[in-house]
């Protein structure tokens, strides 16, 4: 039997749709966990809209279904493959869902309308997954937000609301970092380590034995003929911070370009947003990794005070979610 406060309408679900992993959560107004689900990459950008919403109706369903299968069972199954019907608890007071891959305004506007279109909830709000580890890292919900996982993005929010943000499009748009960029350099460097035109490098044994092949130049031919995903060099990045640890000055030189990147973000996001020395929150597996060389490199060109976040992303979607529509009204609703 239902307690008061889990009554659908006084629920509400808070989302972490990032390039790694979606995290769903099923919260009551205080923020008290009812129900969570753990699924797949959301990634609108590289594999469609339609497959990203899937990845997410699957975990939806499996937080509002009255019984709640296991992920190997046949109706987790088909439920994936939107086969048959599933019988849920009804809708939610609110979503907030903070998603991958909703970087420009006109993909914000879509993921809007294909959450709003599916009826989980009376109130919908999408935004950009940055936000998720501003609002996880910061009491106050202000300063920048700096995420360095699979990619690189952030965010600024200052007191009065004001917002800074980049397209987010990698390479194109100007972005360098994360486990992915840190990979590929990895592997650029190994290589030319190998024909002679870069220096020795202990990144070139840590790229082989990572892939299991015998010379760096076949990894490259193996990702090249779609043998091997390039998406497993972000792998790469614990064997960058291995490496330096050693004193492989090419690895140094890695992590000193990446803290140059991740500060040069926060720089440029608090300035636009009018911030003068905020805090600043690193997230994402690659920053939360802590390795010292990185932090202290960030440190020292960061606009404010440091500080690595811990709590998973969804924590600020529940944040978010608690101060919209639940318990805390001192979240701000239009960031």
């Amino acid at each position: 039997m239902n307690t008061p406060d889990d009554r659908p309408h006084d629920l509400l679900l808070a989302v972490d749709g990032g390039n790694s992993k979606t995290d769903v959560r099923l919260v009551r107004p205080d923020g008290s966990e009812v129900r969570r689900a753990v699924g797949g990459p959301f990634r609108p950008q590289a594999l469609g809209v339609p497959a990203a919403m899937a990845v997410l109706d699957a975990l939806v369903e499996r937080v509002l279904g009255t019984d709640v299968p296991t992920p190997d069972s046949s109706a987790a199954v088909d439920r994936v493959r939107g086969i048959g019907r599933v019988h849920t608890i009804g809708k939610v007071r609110g979503i907030a869902a903070f998603l991958a891959g909703a970087d420009l305004p006109e993909e914000i506007a879509t993921l809007q309308d294909q959450v709003e279109a599916r009826g989980w909830a009376d109130e919908v709000y999408v935004a950009n997954d940055t936000f998720a580890v501003l609002y996880a890292g910061s009491a106050r919900r202000e300063g920048v937000a700096v995420v360095c996982g699979t990619g690189v993005n952030c965010v600024a929010v200052a007191p009065d609301g004001r917002t800074a943000t980049f397209p987010g499009l990698g390479w194109a748009s100007g972005d360098w970092g994360g486990g992915g960029d840190l990979g590929r350099a990895a592997l650029w460097w190994a290589v030319r380590a190998e024909d002679g035109r870069g220096p020795a490098t202990a990144l070139t044994e840590a790229v082989t034995a990572h892939f299991g092949r015998p010379h760096a130049l076949d990894v490259v031919l193996a990702i090249h003929r779609g043998e091997v995903s390039d998406r497993r060099l972000a792998e790469l990045a614990p064997a960058v911070f291995a490496a330096a640890d050693r004193g492989d000055e090419v690895a140094w030189l890695l992590i000193d370009l990446l803290g140059d990147e991740l500060a040069a973000m926060a720089t440029s996001a608090a300035r636009r947003a009018g911030l003068i020395e905020p805090e600043v929150l690193l997230g994402g597996s690659v920053a939360a990794a802590g390795h010292p060389r990185l932090l202290a490199r960030v440190q020292e060109r960061a606009p404010g005070p440091v500080t690595i976040v811990t709590d998973p992303p969804v924590a600020g979607a529940v944040r978010y979610a608690v101060g919209r529509w639940g318990a805390d009204v001192s979240v701000p609703t239009g960031a």
